[in-house]
Parts: C-alpha cells; sequence; structure tokens
C-alpha cells in the first residue's frame, strides 16, 4: 500500500476521481444548500429531489459547461491534495520502519552495533548516576540529542542504557516523576520537546518501551525534520545536529552555512 501511494501512477486514478467525486457529489450538494438557503424553486410543488435532478442532467449542457467544469477542477484539486496527503503518510511510515528495524527487530543487536551518527544511548533522562540524585540539567542533554538527530536524518535514542551498551533501565527516572511509569515517561519526555522545541514536533517522534534483561528501556524513534529546528532554553536559542556519532552545538555561521545545504537547496 505505501509503495502504491507513492508511486506518481496513482495519482493519475486520484486526480479524475476526484473530478468525479466534483460534478456528482459536491454540485449536487451545493445545488440542495442553495435549494434550502433560498427556498426554490418559485414553484413549490417542485421537491427538492426532482430540483437537484433536471439541475443535474443540465450540467453538460452549453450554459451549464463552465460551472461543471468548475467543480470538476475542485474536485481535483481534492484528489491532488488527499494523494499528497496519503504520500507522506507512506514517507513517514516507511522512515519508522527504517528506523525500527535498525539493525533488526532484535533491541539487543541494535545496542550491539554501539552508537553511531543514528543511535545514541542515555543512562537516564533525570537521575544523575554519578551523584546518585535527581538532575534536571540531563533533561538538556535529551532534547539536545533528539534536536540533533531532528536537523540531520532522523535516528534512534535508548534511555536507559550507558555508553558501554550496559542496560540500566528506568527505575531511577520513574522514581523522580508524579506518575511513576512508562505512561507517565511518555507524557513527560512529550512534555519537554514541547517546551524546548515546539509542540509540533512531538508528530516527529515515536516513543516505545522494551523489556531488555529484565529491565525497562524506553526507545525514542526520531524522523528527520522538514525545517531547521531550534532549542530553546531559556533566552538562550540553540541549533544542534549529529556529526560523528555524537551531537554538537552550531554557532550561527555555522548553523546558516548548514541550514543552506540541509533545507533551502531543496
Amino acid at each position: 500500500m505505501r509503495n502504491r501511494v507513492l508511486s506518481k501512477k496513482v495519482l493519475l486514478s486520484f486526480i479524475p476521481m476526484g473530478a468525479i467525486i466534483g460534478v456528482f457529489v459536491l454540485k449536487p450538494l451545493v445545488i440542495m444548500l442553495i435549494w434550502l438557503e433560498f427556498k426554490l424553486p418559485a414553484n413549490p410543488d417542485v421537491p427538492l429531489p426532482t430540483y437537484v435532478v433536471n439541475n443535474m442532467l443540465k450540467s453538460f449542457s452549453f450554459e451549464m459547461i463552465l460551472v461543471t467544469l468548475a467543480f470538476a477542477s475542485i474536485g481535483m484539486i481534492i484528489g491532488l491534495v488527499f494523494w499528497l496527503f496519503l504520500k507522506e503518510v507512506a514517507k513517514r511510515e516507511q522512515m519508522i520502519d527504517f528506523l525500527t528495524n535498525q539493525p533488526g527487530n532484535d533491541l539487543a543487536a541494535l545496542i550491539a552495533v554501539g552508537e553511531n551518527d543514528t543511535v545514541e544511548f542515555k543512562s537516564s533522562m533525570r537521575w544523575d548516576y554519578q551523584n546518585d540524585k535527581l538532575n534536571k540539567v540531563l533533561e538538556v542533554v535529551i532534547i539536545k540529542t533528539i534536536a540533533g538527530f531532528l536537523n540531520t536524518r532522523g535516528g534512534t535514542l535508548l534511555i536507559g542504557v550507558d555508553d558501554d551498551g550496559l542496560s540500566l533501565g528506568l527505575d531511577k527516572d520513574y522514581s523522580t516523576l508524579k506518575k511513576k511509569n512508562s505512561d507517565g515517561y511518555e507524557q513527560y519526555i512529550n512534555g519537554l520537546i514541547s517546551s524546548y522545541l515546539g509542540t509540533d514536533l512531538c508528530a516527529k517522534i515515536n516513543i516505545m518501551f522494551h523489556q531488555l534483561d529484565d529491565k525497562e528501556i524506553c526507545r525514542i524513534l526520531i524522523l528527520p525534520a522538514k525545517f531547521p529546528v531550534y532549542s530553546q532554553n531559556g533566552n538562550k536559542t540553540q541549533f544542534f545536529m549529529r556529526a560523528g556519532g555524537g551531537t554538537r552545538e552550531l554557532n550561527i555561521k555555522e548553523a546558516m552555512k548548514y541550514i543552506s545545504s540541509r533545507w533551502e537547496s531543496n
């Protein structure tokens, strides 16, 4: 289905189908609305169905052909818009499939490959293992990584796994939340994304949870953004990208050059 939606050949079926809908669905609806709004026809003995049928029979007459073509054009535009929408949905699903399956469905295999341009490990989102306490600065690190993936070509962020690939789980993070489970964790992540990056970007993020070595791991799939994504940390606006298996911040000059090559050239 996804491959068919992406095919231009399918467009050839959506456009004529839209024209048919425009003429035989939209036009009768408009005729009925006009009848109801202006209490037409002048002869009250002509019922609404008869009025609609009579007008539709004239659709391809000389005096009505331009109106009919107008409705056909509107339908064709609707068909085109619907095709574009399905195309974007298909692209999103394909990207999710790609990220979900790198290098396969086995999470252990993904961790074994190690960190790279499209995979990053984080021990936690809020719990500082080194100092054994809550540290909200780590939230900014998570946002930095997500922003970097958004601004590059997407990727996978695993939370609950240290740099060496050891499974630490999410229990420590859960203990810092009001809702101490995966639902609360997902809500909190989405809240961070909304606050730092923008609510609309939550649609680019898929959050799921897996069991590994009797520990729960958070897996975040990030799709590449269609526009530059900036992180707003208080009064500080930052731009991040993935490079060399890590996330780095670009200065204004670097960011402008990268944005020009990444988006403006498309």
